[in-house]
């Protein structure tokens, strides 16, 4: 069966190139969604309220609470996403178009489950996740109002992440990139609108940045869906191919599944330091949430890069070309370390000029300069671990990718950042889990990726390349 020309770039170009064409594109993708968080913050930061002191901050705070749920939305559909393009992918590397489609038609219908699943939490879940958090009447209403809107109306944010895994999985990057773009500018657009109510528009504060959110999410889907439905040559997705099919669901979870418990490792992270931060101050907590939303300008185009990698992957050890599979590790490597590289120098020198571009009290900027400057420390590890967990969900194993998202995450920053956050200098040393948490994954990514290439891409037949 003949295999489309966008996937003849993956067996025939050369890998430092193939990386780029297909990276790139991913890694502005990525960007653009970095920007739906970061554009919310700076704006909600200078809402203003006379009879509210640091309502900045609040709001800010508010955001930060409500981040973990967001995360969990990118949990499912990014988790799910890699099982389909590993898929997907793997199948059209062997010329099974069918099969492929069956993929495509599973994810879509896998998407509705999840959207159904986040609005029923919006609907009764979120005031007691939110309260678990906070005590302060003002910032607990202020999130609130953000969460419900953002679970509510999720099927953009659910349905894109879906639809951009399966367009991944035929080689066409430019695509996804073209949505989240799009996507992007509507929510910057929005944001001043609705937050502060300009052009006749009522101002909605906070509940406006949701909606700006939710508004841009959907317009990327729309936008994604058009290009796919006129480019896709793949394969023939029809509703026939929506049919719950338990092999097909199954080979998506063997690498669905632990990536989507990987990527929920981030949101519990999220709502633990929350939880450890406020034990030392509300500022703290704020801080953390910036830092969260700043970092994403670095690690969102890494896991571009990643994104993309896995399909080369995918798609060569399908085909059971063995030099091309080392290629795109090794090149893959050396350019998610040069992208770290820019990122620890960056917040290094700049965090101070960075942070003052938010509306926060001097505490706050105080403590997020000092995370930026001590978290970036891990960056150069956490670039290696982000990479070799792609190259083991692209050979199929997911479990190595979840041991070492475990280590990363869970293992070991929290019960230390925990443990720091009992000390004399609690404020400073709190921040230093992270980096140690990054090293420690990163040695045993090292460790069992080894193992996995002995084991599995050593054994195959190398074709030309």
């Amino acid at each position: 069966m003949e295999i489309s020309k966008k996937h003849n770039k993956m067996s025939a170009m050369a890998i430092p190139k193939l990386l780029l064409n297909m990276g790139l594109p991913m890694m502005l993708s990525m960007l653009g969604q970095a920007f739906y968080n970061i554009v919310d913050t700076f704006f909600v930061s200078r809402i203003t309220d006379s009879a509210i002191a640091d309502m900045g901050d609040k709001a800010i705070n508010a955001l930060t609470l409500a981040f973990p749920i967001q995360l969990v939305i990118v949990a499912l559909g990014v988790g799910t996403g890699v099982g389909v393009n590993a898929l997907l992918s793997r199948n059209l590397g062997k010329g099974d178009r069918k099969a492929a489609a069956k993929v495509a038609g599973n994810a879509l219908i896998l998407g509705a489950v999840y959207y159904l699943i986040m609005m029923l939490f919006g609907i009764f879940g979120a005031k007691v996740f939110i309260h678990s958090q906070t005590n302060d009447p003002i910032i607990a209403d202020m999130a609130i109002r953000y969460l419900r809107i953002v679970t509510i109306v999720s099927p953009g944010a659910l349905g894109f992440m879906m639809l951009e895994k399966i367009v991944m999985g035929t080689g066409n990057t430019i695509a996804t990139m073209i949505g989240q773009i799009v996507g992007a500018l509507t929510n910057i657009i929005l944001d001043p609108i609705m937050i502060y109510g300009l052009l006749g528009v009522p101002a909605l504060g906070i509940a406006g940045a949701a909606w700006a959110t939710v508004i841009g999410q959907i317009v990327s889907l729309i936008v994604l869906a058009i290009i796919f439905a006129r480019t896709n040559n793949a394969f023939t997705l029809t509703l026939s191919c929506c049919k719950p099919d338990k092999t097909t669901l199954k080979g998506i979870y063997t690498v669905g599944l632990p990536a989507i418990i990987m990527q929920l490792f981030v949101p519990v992270m999220s709502y633990v330091m929350n939880l450890i931060l406020g034990t030392i101050s509300v500022s703290a907590v704020t801080a953390y949430g910036l830092y969260a939303k700043l970092q994403s300008f670095i690690f969102m185009p890494a896991f571009g890069l990643n994104n993309a990698s896995i399909p080369i992957i995918s798609f060569n050890y399908g085909a059971k070309s063995k030099e091309r599979i080392a290629q795109t590790i090794r090149w893959g490597l050396i350019d998610i370390t040069i992208l770290m590289l820019i990122g620890l120098i960056l917040f290094q020198t700049g965090a101070g000029t960075i942070v003052k571009v938010f509306s926060v009290t001097d505490e706050s900027a105080r403590l997020c300069v000092m995370s930026l400057r001590i978290i970036s420390l891990g960056f150069l590890c956490a670039g290696g671990c982000i990479l070799l967990q792609g190259v083991c969900q692209a050979l199929g194993n997911g479990v190595y990718s979840l041991i070492i998202s475990t280590v990363r995450m869970l293992l070991v920053p929290l019960p230390l950042a925990y443990a720091f956050a009992h000390t004399a200098h609690a404020d400073t040393l709190v921040w230093a889990a992270f980096p140690i948490g990054e090293l420690t994954a990163c040695l045993t990514a090292i460790c069992l990726t080894l193992t996995l290439y002995r084991k599995r891409v050593k054994a195959l037949d190398s074709q030309a390349s």
